[in-house]
Order: C-alpha cells, then sequence, then structure tokens
C-alpha cells in the first residue's frame, strides 16, 4: 500500500510538472518584443570588429489571439515583463484574468496569416526562432532631440555666408509664401520638434545569438535610447545571397605550390 501511495504521488508530481511547464509557440512565428541594453563591439569568426546592439529578446508570453471571423484580421498578441496587479487597469485586468497569464508591462499585436496552433500563455523565446545571420527589422521611438533648425532636422544647405549675409548663414530660406496661394503650404520642410518618431530599420543582420540569456547582438544600431522597447519582427525586404567561394581546382592548387621559374 506505501508503494501504491508512492507512485500515486509521483505521478500527481509529474503532472503537476507537465502543467507548469510553459508550452512553447510554434517556432515559424518570427516576433519577439526586445529591451535595448545598449552598444558594444565583437570579433567575428573572421576577425572582423563590428559594433553591435545588445537586445534582451524576451522571453514573451501570447496574452490572446485576433481571428479574422470575430475581428476582421489575424494577430498575436505579446506581452513582455511582467508589472505589480496595483498598476494594472481594470480592462487589462480581465485580458489577463482570462488568459490565466500574470499583467505585463508591454503589449503589440502581431499581424500573421493564421492562428492556428497560437494559445495563451504559450513562451516566445530566441532559442530556435532566430540564428546567426538572420536579417530583421526593427521598429523603436527614436530618441527625441528637442526643437531643431531646418539644417539639423531636414539637412538643409544654408545660407552663403559672403556678401555681408552674417545672420543667414543657417536660416531655412523661402517658405513660397508669394506663390499663387499666397500662403505656406501645410508640410513644409522647416524648423520643428526633432525626433520621438516611430521608425523602422529594414534588414540587419544578427551577428549573434544567446539564447541561454535571451539576448541577440544585432549589427549596427537600432533606434531609441537604453531601456527603451523595440519590436523585432523577421525582415519584409529581400535578402542577401550568402556568397560562398569557389573550390580551387587541383592544376590550380598545384601551380600555387610550385616554385616559381628563375629567369635566365
Amino acid at each position: 500500500m506505501a508503494q501504491e501511495n508512492e507512485n500515486i504521488k509521483n505521478e500527481n508530481t509529474e503532472s503537476k510538472q507537465e502543467k507548469n511547464e510553459p508550452v512553447e509557440a510554434p517556432v515559424d512565428f518570427k516576433f519577439l518584443i526586445a529591451e535595448k541594453i545598449g552598444m558594444t563591439q565583437i570579433y567575428t569568426k573572421e576577425g572582423e570588429l563590428k559594433a553591435v546592439t545588445v537586445l534582451k529578446a524576451g522571453p514573451c508570453k501570447v496574452v490572446y489571439t485576433r481571428t479574422r471571423d470575430l475581428n476582421g484580421y489575424n494577430a498575436v498578441c505579446l506581452g513582455f515583463e511582467h508589472k505589480t496587479d496595483k498598476h494594472v487597469s481594470k480592462p487589462l485586468a480581465g485580458i489577463f484574468k482570462k488568459a490565466e497569464v500574470k499583467p505585463m508591462k508591454h503589449l503589440k499585436e502581431f499581424r500573421v496569416e493564421k492562428v492556428n496552433g497560437f494559445g495563451a500563455g504559450q513562451m516566445v523565446t530566441v532559442a530556435k526562432r532566430f540564428n546567426d545571420g538572420d536579417w530583421l527589422d526593427v521598429q523603436g521611438i527614436s530618441i527625441g532631440k528637442g526643437f531643431a533648425g531646418g539644417m539639423k532636422r531636414h539637412n538643409f544647405r544654408g545660407g552663403p555666408a559672403s556678401h555681408g549675409a552674417s545672420d543667414r548663414e543657417r536660416a531655412p530660406g523661402g517658405l513660397a509664401s508669394r506663390r499663387s496661394l499666397g500662403k505656406v503650404l501645410s508640410g513644409q520642410r522647416m524648423a520643428g520638434h526633432l525626433g520621438c518618431e516611430k521608425i523602422t530599420v529594414h534588414k540587419i543582420q544578427i551577428v549573434k545569438t544567446m539564447p541561454e540569456e535571451n539576448l541577440l547582438l544585432i549589427n549596427g544600431s537600432v533606434p531609441g535610447k537604453e531601456g527603451s522597447i523595440v519590436y523585432i519582427t523577421k525582415t519584409v525586404k529581400k535578402v542577401p545571397k550568402p556568397v560562398v567561394a569557389a573550390p580551387k581546382s587541383k592544376a590550380k592548387k598545384a601551380a600555387a605550390k610550385a616554385p616559381a621559374k628563375k629567369k635566365a
């Protein structure tokens, strides 16, 4: 009897562990929410020094899904980083309660073709999803730089520094106010607030993945400052084909190894 009771206890603990283990979302889902850690530089296998951006990508959880029949489009909503219950509004608290997920700080819907295989509570991580050399699109909010003039904001040339124009060197120039309409048209490029805009950088390559730490090392810069949130997706642009060096023929190898003939 004692052995039977122990076997029943072991089965119950195993079933509880299986229930508690998070289920991984489909691997072909190439979307993540990440936090920008900062920039550094590393050496590649070829010995090239590259400046990279370090992103803490996930782990994220599936909070809910949208279907074309009910909502008009197919999408999967991911959540990133937990927050306390007192900072959650009642509508969001109801969503998290329905999904049986802890409250998340950042939510983002990603459009997909099919929602089959997705469920609330599934985990989305770097492992088996992104590899070294993959190409991504990264979206984030650019760093705010306050009020800026036309030269800094729109790369205007500025006026000439000669012929007594001492105060026109950084002026924007004419705004076309004497044309037939007699007014400045909307959308005219001029001085104004610079930064704090949604920017998407296309076709950035992954230099190194660190799945155990949920880190991605991406070539180049990414919009935003340290600690800002960015959204990672598989690139929609054409990806360059990998360049493979052609193997040398035996005749060329022999000619390269043969000593050079001395001139008479």
